[in-house]
């Protein structure tokens, strides 16, 4: 069976308002590919999104610099692959969470969440500068 892929990306200021609109951008993207706006696909991918994006514009933030999205979409898999790239450099994987998080924090739990959502995830160096975080979601019609 063949597997065709399609390649949708790009930039965002790295602002909480650039991941917002990155994360909205992305629900557009998966609609395009037929999961609905409410689908359980749509939701999780747009968390995945959300949560690398915060941490693209909070942790690898650059002064000037944008951050790039990338959506893989697979057909029929089904797979898509989520990629947040910025431009700080990153010498070992993100941590999944820290020692101890406040229970009424509101931030911390972010790449917990990815963990758990994506069927796999990491990172890789980006070059000539930055670092690329990477999520797998795989996806289903409704």
């Amino acid at each position: 069976m063949t597997t065709t892929t399609t390649t949708r990306e790009a930039q965002f200021p790295s602002t909480p308002r650039g991941a917002r609109l990155a994360r909205h951008l992305a629900v557009r993207w998966m609609e395009e590919w037929g999961y609905p706006q409410v689908s359980d696909a749509s939701c999780v991918v747009a968390l995945v999104v959300g949560e690398l994006a915060a941490n693209a514009v909070q942790h690898g933030r650059v002064p000037g610099r944008d951050f790039r999205l990338a959506l893989v979409h697979g057909e029929p898999s089904g797979l898509v692959r989520v990629e947040v790239a910025d431009a700080a450099s990153g010498k070992r994987r993100p941590p999944v969470a820290p020692p101890t998080v406040c229970p009424e924090g509101e931030s911390g739990r972010g790449l917990f969440l990815v963990d758990v959502l994506a069927a796999r995830w990491g990172w890789e160096p980006r070059h000539p500068v930055g670092k690329t975080v990477w999520a797998e979601v795989l996806c289903q019609q409704e």
